[in-house]
């Protein structure tokens, strides 16, 4: 259903465009729309997971080429040789002037689908570790993909307004955290040139349609796997005396991990280390020889990240040894390095820039302040390690704005990305996809 009207978008900017005969975003959009949502359709109803985005990247190129694009595909390397690269980059030329990276993301998640949507993915396929499961684009990337195509068509049919070389980056295995990585490694920086900005885009599931959000400096946090190994000394249930219970320790340590947050860290600083997964035993009568655990560690500042990951190894030893388990039966503590994703920090500057430009297209009452997450993001990847690239990463509002009222009156919660029942109201979040990413390219680049 469509939710608003064009009306919405008639800006001054847009009245001035109609009066000079200039085209403008917003004009573009109405006429690419049944074609974009043809396209959303069809790639929510052929979910790829991460690092297997075959049919998803090959519709991708098609339709860059078709927008005039030179393209470049199955691009990337990952650290495991085993994984083929699906990334595609597309090249849009208009003289000379800026670079600007353009981003959107392609990969589905292993979710069975429960929105009851006429064009609900049915797929089922084999993960990586040879599990049969469910795929289901959970996160909207679908919806990321047909903006990132009518964004590149509207720019193709307004060059006469700005002038460079914007990189179109459809990249694939975000939701694993190494699809950026991937890419910058197989030398996207150096085939295609360094991009003067880079700027991406998310759905929102708490936000309504027709809005743009988005936070200056930190927006989403660092992400650090760790893996832990508790060792201890095995035997019968009925006798703990004569064993080291790595269950017992293991629950110390979850409790202890809890004070680095609450008691070793600035609380100006955000910290969350989350124990997801524990593993330990076969039998309720036996105590084991180790306790496997699962931690997701989220930070913003480096420093505060060095200091947090460093304690979690003090701590998870010193109440080892608390415990009197041998040196030789010390707990193993794995930072796992290849699954780590950088704080996302948006140029304070460029996102103050881009605010003014969204809130002359889109009304300053669509355009939201929004609060830093703890989530991931690897579009982090694209501004470097030093931030040397200026970067913005928007939100996009994909919910329907009676189901916001709804939520509030009633309490009842909106499904959140992710969830099986999530899916972006398409046209509207489409539409604000394309003006938003446009209007913030035609501002960096315009003649």
């Amino acid at each position: 259903m469509k939710i608003w009207s064009l009306s919405i978008f008639l800006s001054p900017i847009l009245v001035s465009a109609l009066a000079l005969g200039q085209q403008s975003p917003q004009s573009l959009v109405d006429a690419e729309l049944p074609s974009l949502l043809a396209i959303y359709k069809d790639i929510h109803s052929h979910p790829e997971l991460s690092s297997h985005e075959e049919h998803t990247s090959t519709l991708i190129a098609k339709q860059l080429r078709a927008a005039g694009c030179a393209v470049t595909e199955h691009f990337g390397i990952y650290d495991k040789p085993e994984l083929k690269g699906y990334g595609v980059i597309g090249i849009m030329k208009n003289g000379d002037g800026p670079t600007v990276l353009v981003r959107t993301d392609m990969d589905a998640l292993p979710v069975e689908e429960e929105t009851g949507l006429p064009y609900a993915s049915k797929v089922t396929t084999r993960n990586d570790e040879g599990k049969d499961v469910h795929v289901m684009h959970a996160c909207g990337h679908d919806a990321h993909i047909a903006a990132f195509i009518g964004t590149a068509r509207a720019l193709a049919k307004l060059k006469d307004q700005w002038h460079g070389t914007i990189m179109f980056v459809a990249q694939p295995a975000e939701e694993t955290g190494n699809g950026a990585r991937a890419l910058l490694k197989a030398g996207l920086y150096t085939q295609f040139g360094k991009p003067d900005f880079a700027l991406g885009y998310h759905d929102n599931a708490q936000m309504q349609t027709a809005h743009i959000g988005v936070t200056e400096g930190y927006t989403y946090a660092n992400v650090d796997s760790v893996n832990i190994t508790v060792r201890g000394v095995g035997g019968h249930g009925a006798y703990p005396h004569k064993t080291k219970d790595p269950i017992v320790l293991s629950a110390e340590i979850i409790n202890a991990l809890q004070t680095i947050a609450s008691r070793e860290n600035n609380p100006i600083d955000p910290v969350v280390v989350t124990v997801g997964s524990i593993h330990g035993g076969t039998k309720h009568n036996i105590i084991p020889d180790e306790v496997k655990m699962q931690l997701t560690v989220r930070t913003y500042k480096p420093d505060v990240r060095d200091r947090v990951l460093a304690a979690i190894d003090r701590i998870t030893k010193a109440c080892a040894t608390a415990a009197g388990i041998p040196p030789e039966r010390a707990p193993i503590v794995e930072v796992l390095k290849d699954q780590f994703t950088p704080a996302t920090y948006n140029n304070p500057e460029l996102t103050k820039r881009l605010v003014a430009v969204w809130k002359t297209q889109l009304s300053a009452d669509n355009v939201e302040t929004t609060d830093p997450t703890m989530g991931g993001e690897d579009f982090s990847e694209y501004s470097l390690p030093d931030h040397s690239i200026p970067a913005c990463d928007f939100w996009i509002g994909a919910v329907d704005p009676a189901k916001i009222a709804d939520s509030k009156k009633n309490g009842t919660p909106l499904p959140s990305l992710h969830s099986s029942k999530f899916a972006p109201v398409p046209e509207p979040t489409i539409r604000v996809g394309i003006i938003g990413m446009t209007s913030a390219v035609l501002e960096l680049m315009k003649k």
